[in-house]
């Protein structure tokens, strides 16, 4: 096995789990349904595309910035919804007309500013290479999780992300994303743990439905276990 790291630094990330209509969460760093989006990107995938060789690539995270979470509110009018017959919205738009009134939905989108994430993906040595030279010339524009939400700099390490270590091991020892004067005592870890382990204290184990099993344009993901750990600057995280 060997781990890519990717850096993943930008002014704005939003990394949904659980986005439905006018509410677009995120969690507090990057999932595995998004990286391995921005990845399919890279490669030129379309969305209706298999993406099983990805989906087998275990993901872990390295927060070295938190990022500082926020909300914007957007509106869009006249929006068609899944419920209304065409009988019903074509007397909506005859009324609007009429009356000069318009059907205002007001969507909430949250989203991470500032932040600076170190992702690893486990797997194939060769599919990894693979992702490595697509980013450095990716076929679609890549995004921090949502469209329009840029990288502040390439994913990729000019010198070479793909190392021959594990998962837990590249994290640890990869390469610092902030000024050092802004590092603390203590880093976050969020990965995802092997069937085999037994994430006990101090781990927080949570479940995140964002695993592929389908390709992307049929939205179909199940659950994964991703074990949460703040340890010292260099500590290996381990899970037994």
């Amino acid at each position: 096995m060997a781990t890519l790291l990717l850096k993943l630094v930008g002014p704005i990330q939003s990394w949904g789990s659980r986005s439905r209509f006018d509410h677009r969460d995120t969690e507090r760093e990057p999932t595995k349904s998004g990286v391995l989006g921005l990845v399919a990107a890279a490669l030129g995938r379309d969305r209706s595309e298999p993406v099983d060789d990805l989906a087998q690539l275990r993901l872990g995270v390295r927060v070295d910035r938190e990022g500082t979470p926020a909300t914007d509110y957007q509106t869009a009018q006249n929006v068609i919804k899944a419920s209304v017959t065409r009988e019903q919205w074509r007397r909506a738009r005859e009324k609007r007309k009429t009356t000069g009134t318009q059907d205002t939905v007001v969507s909430r989108r949250h989203y991470l500013a500032d932040a600076a994430f170190l992702v690893g993906l486990e797997g194939d040595a060769g599919l990894l290479e693979k992702v490595e030279l697509a980013l450095h010339n990716p076929r679609w524009t890549l995004f921090l999780g949502r469209k329009g939400y840029l990288p502040g700099e390439p994913v990729y390490f000019p010198e070479g992300g793909v190392a021959k270590d594990g998962l837990e091991t590249a994290l640890a020892y990869g390469p610092l994303l902030i000024d050092p004067s802004e590092q603390g005592t203590h880093v976050r870890y969020a990965i995802e743990l092997d069937p085999g382990c037994r994430a006990s204290l101090p781990w927080q184990v949570r479940e995140l439905w964002d695993q592929p099993l389908a390709p992307f344009a049929e939205r179909r993901f199940g659950a994964r276990l991703v074990g949460e750990i703040a340890l010292p600057w260099g500590e290996v995280p381990q899970c037994t």
